[in-house]
């Protein structure tokens, strides 16, 4: 697991005017909260912390005010639905040693039986309970040779040593689902039919 370490500033301004003269100078605001302690309100270098985002539960090391380190993960993100920049960032305050639920992404790797069968990720993230500082970046499984209606249980999947779910371990993570190409073939035939007739 990567531990990027990001620089962050207390602010006192507050509300849509605040949040949009911070994000001008190329800052995004954000919340770090957690252990009982107050909300603390920072603001963060827009550029790296898009960079640190791009790995899911990545651990941040924060410098706050050059006075303070803290440990933190991310645990929601506002994304502007149109251009996708960072809008706003809430934290999650974390200590070394601690157990933490988080999700992490499910990766397919293979190919599936012949057939033109589709995989469908049920779960696109799987939710586990880690050691803050040991958080895997994403689990892979193998989908190689299924065939439709196989399907694939939390309780399947090989987690890290100290990762364990926090899921029903009888959740479907990911299924094969036969290919819908008998009615198109059929389609096919009766237009190529009516073409031959005229």
């Amino acid at each position: 697991m990567s531990e990027v370490k990001l620089t962050a500033e207390t602010r006192t301004e507050f509300g849509k005017g605040a949040a949009r003269r911070i994000r001008r100078d190329n800052k995004v605001p954000g919340v770090l909260y957690g252990h009982g302690s107050d909300p603390l309100h920072l603001t963060f270098p827009g550029h790296d912390l898009l960079l640190a985002l791009r790995t899911p539960n990545v651990l941040i090391s924060l410098d706050i005010d050059g006075k303070s380190q803290e440990l933190a993960i991310p645990k929601s993100v506002q994304r502007d639905p149109l251009k996708g920049f960072l809008e706003h960032v809430d934290l999650q305050l974390v200590k070394r040693g601690e157990q933490v639920t988080v999700e992490i992404p499910v990766v397919a790797e293979g190919e599936l039986a012949p057939g033109g069968n589709l995989l469908e990720h049920v779960l696109n993230a799987l939710p586990v309970e880690a050691e803050a500082t040991h958080i895997p970046e994403q689990v892979t499984v193998s989908v190689e040779g299924l065939a439709a209606g196989a399907s694939i249980h939390a309780k399947d999947i090989a987690l890290p040593n100290g990762v364990t779910l926090a899921v029903d371990e009888d959740a479907v993570v990911l299924q094969v689902l036969a290919a819908q190409a008998e009615e198109s073939e059929g389609e096919e035939a009766a237009a190529g039919e009516e073409s031959a007739e005229a």
